[in-house]
C-alpha cells in the first residue's frame, strides 16, 4: 500500500498527543487497517494483532481487500508481481491472500478480541509454531478457554444507553377537527355529484306560470332541448378542494 513502517506512526502519535495536550484538546487517533491485502503474510497479520493488543486497539469494523479496477493492488493481486518495481521473468513473487479460509484468518487477526474467531486463531497459531501466544495471561493473544457463543458478530462498541422510542402506527393517529370536517364535506360533495338530475320531461308536466298558455309551452319546449343539469348541491362544491360552499 506504499505506507511507511509502524515506527512512523509511533512518532506521529507521540507528536499528536503532545500538541493536543498543549492545545487543551482531547483528541484521538483512529488507524485504518485492511485485511488480506496483497503482499501480506500470515506472520504479518499475527504481528499486527500483537501490536493492536499491546496498544489497546479493538477494531470494530474491518475491511477485507477486494480487487477494484484502476488500482495498483489489483494488478498485484492478478499478476502475483510487485508493479512498483521492474517486472521481469525473474522478479520477486508477491504473496497473494486467496481462499475463504485464509481471508477469514487475516480478518480474525484484526479482530482477535472476538470469541468467535478464537478457534480459528488457535489452529493457525499452532500451525505457525506460535502456541506460546495462547494462554490466559496479559501477554497472550487469545485465551485457552472458549465461551459459549452463537457465532454472531460482536461489536466492540458500547451499546446505547437509551432505547429508541417505539414507532407510531399510521392508523393510530387521531385526525384534527378541521381535517374531520373537511373529510365530511368531501363525502357530501361526492354524494351530490352522484345524485340523479331531474329529467327534462318532468318540467313539461309542471303548470305554466302566470300568463298565457303559450308561455308555458315555450318553457317546456326549451327545457326539452336542453342538456340535463346537475343538482345545485354539486354546483356549490369548490373544485379541487372538495369543500361545500353552501
Amino acid at each position: 500500500m506504499m505506507k511507511p513502517g509502524i515506527g512512523s506512526y509511533d512518532r506521529f502519535k507521540q507528536m499528536f498527543e503532545q500538541f493536543s495536550e498543549e492545545a487543551g484538546k482531547k483528541q484521538f487517533l483512529i488507524p485504518y487497517f485492511i485485511a488480506a491485502h496483497p503482499g501480506t503474510s500470515d506472520e504479518d497479520m499475527m504481528n499486527l494483532a500483537i501490536w493492536l493488543k499491546k496498544n489497546g486497539f479493538r477494531a470494530d469494523q474491518v475491511q477485507t481487500f477486494y480487487p477494484s479496477p484502476m488500482a495498483t493492488a489489483t494488478a498485484m493481486y492478478h499478476s502475483n508481481k510487485n508493479p512498483l518495481r521492474k517486472i521481469t521473468r525473474d522478479s520477486e513473487t508477491v504473496d497473494i491472500v486467496r481462499g475463504e479460509k485464509r481471508r477469514r484468518l487475516h480478518k480474525a487477526f484484526l479482530r482477535y478480541h472476538d470469541p468467535n474467531n478464537w478457534p480459528l486463531l488457535r489452529e493457525a497459531l499452532k500451525a505457525m509454531g506460535r502456541a506460546d501466544l495462547i494462554g490466559n495471561g496479559k501477554h497472550h493473544l487469545i485465551p485457552t478457554f472458549q465461551p459459549m457463543t452463537d457465532g454472531s458478530y460482536q461489536s466492540a462498541r458500547r451499546k446505547n444507553s437509551t432505547s429508541a422510542a417505539p414507532a407510531r402506527s399510521r392508523g393510530s393517529a387521531t385526525p384534527s377537527p378541521r381535517a374531520a370536517a373537511s373529510s365530511r364535506s368531501t363525502r357530501a360533495c361526492r354524494r351530490a355529484r352522484r345524485a340523479p338530475s331531474p329529467h327534462p320531461a318532468s318540467l313539461a308536466d309542471q303548470p305554466a306560470s302566470r300568463g298565457s298558455s303559450g308561455a308555458g309551452e315555450g318553457v317546456a319546449s326549451k327545457a326539452a332541448g336542453a342538456p340535463p343539469r346537475s343538482g345545485s348541491a354539486s354546483r356549490n362544491c369548490s373544485k379541487g378542494t372538495g369543500r361545500a360552499i353552501a
